[in-house]
């Protein structure tokens, strides 16, 4: 299975371009979408669904063009929107167990035991019975997590899945992810938190103001930050003058100071060490270095 992403602009009314010329292929497995608040992610993202006809460009799904195909497609697709919503008078099964309904489970057998293997999936099965709108903020989350996956979607789509989410959550819902992106299933993972993405995706793309800026692995997005990540250990005065100079990363009091790391061009003054970069190092970098620097140019 393959989707294909070809020239896809959206402008919206108010004149807010918001994807710029879009191109991206993506194969079977997990597709990490990243970028910050306002990238155009959840516009790419509601494309895809079907809920929103691009402004111009196409969408294929194994060679479909998704406009054209809806009805077909929307059998194979499982969502979870960013602002997830659910029917208040329904119980956490029947919620789910109409779900299934929608997404093609016709037998009522079948469908109710698929909604309970759910609900012990994302660790509600105990609170099946309870009113949806009784949840916590956090079972609300798994919830939606559990809906985008009933009837066995070949394509999986999840917008900020994790927000809301306690770190042990967190973990839950990445394996289940990662389990699903074994089963020749297509999974896209929307976020603007950079340390799911490193922990799942094996594909990724960066989105900036609607342009796509970075096309790659999560490794080679990193080996865009090597040299270029740096640890010192401070003097209160030091930091003064190295929070005004520098991108300041992280900042960690210790005995007469600071231990700060930043990320810059080019080696800092006051005894920095070079550190091997993580992920959301890398992020930092390009986003604020990297690529301010092409823009400039």
């Amino acid at each position: 299975m393959k989707i294909e992403i070809c020239g896809l602009n959206q402008i919206y009314p108010n004149g807010n371009h918001a994807l710029k010329d879009i191109n991206l292929e993506l194969g079977t497995g997990m597709f990490g979408l990243l970028g910050p608040n306002g990238a155009g992610k959840s516009s790419l993202m509601r494309i895809i669904v079907t809920l929103m006809k691009p402004t111009s460009g196409v969408v294929l799904v194994d060679g479909l063009d998704i406009q054209k195909h809806r009805e077909k497609l929307r059998g194979i697709l499982g969502y979870l929107p960013q602002d997830f919503r659910f029917f208040t008078a329904l119980k956490t099964w029947e919620f789910l167990d109409y779900s299934g309904s929608l997404a093609g489970m016709k037998n009522r057998k079948e469908r109710i035991a698929e909604v309970d293997r759910l609900l012990d999936q994302v660790g509600l099965l105990e609170v099946r019975d309870r009113k949806a709108n009784k949840l916590s903020g956090g079972m609300k989350r798994r919830l939606g997590i559990a809906q985008a996956l009933i009837g066995n979607p070949r394509i999986i789509v999840v917008d900020e899945p994790t927000t809301g989410l306690d770190p042990d959550e967190r973990i839950r819902f990445r394996n289940i992810l990662s389990q699903l992106s074994r089963n020749d299933v297509i999974i896209i993972l929307s976020t603007h938190i950079v340390g799911d993405i490193s922990s799942t995706c094996h594909g990724m793309a960066l989105l900036n103001k609607g342009d796509l800026v970075f096309n790659g692995s999560p490794e080679n997005l990193v080996k865009q930050a090597e040299g270029h990540v740096f640890r010192m250990n401070l003097s209160p005065h030091e930091y003064d003058i190295v929070k005004e100079k520098y991108n300041v990363i992280s900042t960690v009091p210790v005995e007469n100071g600071w231990e700060v790391q930043i990320v810059s061009d080019e080696t800092p003054e006051f005894r920095a060490t070079a550190v091997i970069p993580n992920i959301e190092d890398a992020y930092v970098y390009y986003m604020e270095h990297k690529l301010q620097a092409y823009i400039i140019d």
